[in-house]
């Protein structure tokens, strides 16, 4: 049976689409037993230089030829309004969709699962998250007998490749970042990536899926690598930890972490290990305990192949007539987001080298119940302070486990102590001590 695929946005995802179906076609056929035959491809520019040349009869510039000649409509513009307004379109006239749409997803994701699933229709997304790391099919299929923990991991190249690079070269965040974009990992304006907001729409995403439910978007903590120190990447190596830019999701009956930070590793730990523009993801269920999700998180080919999973996947369904889905996805359901974490904490203040300095820091963090693991203070890494030339030296603790509205409320006090010049770095810790 032949399904018709019709793509709207031919940019460097949809070339890549376009080349995988048209030059590996007849394997997808041979192992499906559905061709797949490509209807149209709407873009609104077709004079730009692509690295595949798309087929002159395949081209349009009007959306609305791609919906009416397709079984399977793929939205690769991006963006949120117009693809907003073009899936609802798809939809409405009965068509199946597949989106790589992350953007859209985790801010108006509700209403459009909800509608497909009202229509018994598809809506695939397995390269919203990871590229062509099979993720979503393993949250949403593999791993269905089980209730889902937590979901946390490394969602975006371009900051990870960064870290990377602040770790193991001793290069500084400016730099790594001019390099990240003379290699192509980065966007001229990376504010997406190097401020957290592409690795926040992801791990909604992921959570939307793990918790069978929704939440605002807006309520989703975010914090990036933009003001990272090269200082404490170091430090942190020195105590045996990696930093990386984690998104964490953990449920806890009806209340939920969602969170995007800089975040310190056990050096030992999996994640830890993950190097360069790299992604990987690890799930924890109930019954299968954890499991780890490791491959290229962005990139046309990956992409693609994602892409591709879910529409030989619908295609299937079209051909051999099944429902849409063996399960509900999406209860209409909602949950609260808590901004009061749980966590492990890496703190430094810049101090004058003197006796009482660390009792009266120490004193305020006991006063907010929270307990002090580890200490370490770098006499050589100093600098003059403008009282009286006094030298200034980084006091780094690290706490055991503690509650952030506890820890934010202490580093208010802290900040005001006299011994304590300039404003301190808190970064989270995330292991198993308690």
């Amino acid at each position: 049976m032949k399904i018709n695929v019709g793509i709207v946005g031919c940019g460097v995802v949809g070339t890549g689409l376009v080349e995988l179906l048209l030059k590996n076609g007849e394997t997808i056929r041979k192992r499906t037993g559905v061709e797949l035959t490509l209807s149209k491809v709407a873009d609104k520019d077709w004079q730009r230089p692509r690295a595949f040349e798309v087929p002159h009869h395949l081209r349009t510039t009007d959306y609305r030829e791609v919906i009416e000649s397709s079984h399977i409509v793929v939205e690769l513009i991006g963006g949120k309004e117009f693809a907003k307004k073009l899936i609802e379109e798809a939809l409405q006239r009965n068509r199946h969709v597949v989106t790589a749409n992350k953007h859209l997803l985790a801010e108006e994701g509700r209403e459009i699962f909800l509608k497909a699933q009202e229509r018994g229709l598809c809506l695939g997304f397995e390269a919203s998250v990871g590229g062509g790391i099979p993720i979503i099919k393993a949250v949403r299929e593999s791993l269905v007998g089980n209730h889902i923990k937590t979901v946390y991991g490394i969602l975006n190249g371009t900051t990870n490749y960064i870290l990377t690079r602040m770790l193991k070269e001793g290069v500084k965040f400016e730099r790594a970042l001019e390099e990240a974009q003379e290699r192509g990992y980065a966007e001229a304006d990376p504010s997406l990536d190097i401020d957290g907001w592409d690795s926040a729409h992801k791990i909604a995403i992921l959570s939307f899926l793990a918790f069978g439910g929704f939440f605002p978007f807006h309520g989703v903590y975010v914090e990036g690598i933009r003001h990272v120190d090269l200082l404490d990447v170091e430090l942190g190596k020195e105590l045996g930890y990696t930093l990386k830019l984690l998104a964490i999701a953990k449920r806890r009956e009806e209340e939920l972490e969602v969170r995007v930070h800089p975040t310190f590793l056990p050096e030992e730990d999996p994640l830890a290990k993950v190097s360069d523009v790299f992604n990987a993801i690890l799930v924890e269920g109930d019954f299968v305990g954890k499991t780890m999700f490791y491959g290229r998180g962005a990139g046309a080919h990956p992409t693609a192949s994602a892409v591709v999973s879910d529409i030989v996947d619908i295609a299937g369904r079209i051909a051999y007539p099944l429902p849409c889905k063996r399960r509900i996805d999406w209860e209409d359901k909602s949950y609260r987001l808590s901004d009061n974490f749980y966590s492990r904490y890496y703190l430094r203040f810049d101090v004058p080298d003197r006796p009482g300095v660390l009792a009266s820091i120490s004193r305020v963090l006991a006063d907010h119940h929270i307990s002090i693991a580890s200490v370490l203070q770098k006499e050589k890494v100093c600098k003059l302070a403008g009282r009286e030339g006094e030298p200034i030296v980084p006091l780094v603790i690290l706490t055991h486990k503690a509650y952030e509205r506890s820890m934010r409320s202490a580093l208010e006090k802290i900040k005001g102590l006299p011994v304590v010049t300039g404003e301190p770095v808190l970064i989270r810790v995330e292991e198993e001590a308690e």
